[in-house]
């Protein structure tokens, strides 16, 4: 009887443990693991974060790359950021705004727009200027060079 007991319980901890061995499978297949897989892929330089409204990683390097003017709107959800008019002190006779919007919630090229405002001063009065192509898109290969950095430093700690 004591025999048939110790029998019963050694059969039932196999079921058990063979069944800790099946959930554990199936939540690794759920979550994309292999079942052979033993070390943790850590999720933190995932290339969509979303702590925030948008990427956070667009969305701090936009703020890195932005910090010169001072703001006059941040929106992290809206993921929108203006500044305020900025005149370089060495010349002082033309200022910029710019307007940096965070389309997307990927580190992606396409999730940045970058739009900027010039203007002369003449005679005491702004005047709109145009502003180069060449000007915007050199701001959003900054922003995007940056985020990228960031990135890769998260994946190395």
């Amino acid at each position: 009887m004591l025999r048939a007991v110790s029998l019963g319980l050694v059969i039932a901890g196999a079921f058990t443990i063979s069944g800790c061995n099946f959930i554990r499978e199936d939540i690794n297949k759920t979550l994309g693991h292999s079942s052979g897989q033993t070390e943790r892929r850590a999720d933190i330089a995932a290339s969509q974060v979303t702590t925030i409204g948008v990427n956070a990683y667009l969305w701090r390097a936009a703020l890195d790359t932005l910090s010169f003017a001072p703001m006059a709107q941040v929106d992290s959800n809206g993921g929108v950021i203006v500044t305020d008019w900025y005149a370089n002190p060495s010349s002082p006779n033309e200022r910029v705004k710019v307007t940096a919007t965070i389309l997307d919630r990927d580190l992606r090229a396409d999730a940045l727009r970058v739009a900027a405002s010039r203007q002369e001063l003449r005679s005491g009065i702004w005047i709109d200027a145009p502003v180069s192509a060449a000007t915007v898109q050199r701001l959003e290969e900054i922003i995007l060079t940056r985020a990228r950095d960031l990135r890769r430093t998260a994946i190395a700690h």
